[in-house]
């Protein structure tokens, strides 16, 4: 770690974390979005709260590095739910 401060980043743990902020911004719009039209409420507001504890309970395991393998599959997981909320998105209403 010469020539680096302690608190930058490495190239793989900046990508994670960017993945990561990026799903959770997804969530919070979401969230607004559910609340401003009445729709899927409580899933929105469960994917905004399964984030902050996941990710605050893997980064406090994992000690701060977004490389890490637990909070890699935390970030899996919550594209596991994106992909499930698109997929309810395009099934559309029941007729």
């Amino acid at each position: 770690m010469a020539g680096r401060s302690p608190h930058e980043l490495t190239a793989e743990q900046s990508r994670w974390a960017f993945f990561g902020a990026t799903l959770f911004l997804t969530a919070v719009g979401f969230l607004g979005y559910a609340v401003a039209k009445g729709v899927i409420l409580p899933f929105a507001i469960g994917w905004v709260v399964l984030q902050v504890f996941g990710y605050a309970g893997s980064l406090s395991r994992a000690k701060g590095d977004f490389a890490h393998p637990l909070f890699k599959s935390q970030v899996m997981i919550h594209v596991v739910v994106l992909g499930l909320l698109v997929a309810l998105i395009l099934r559309g209403p029941p007729a």
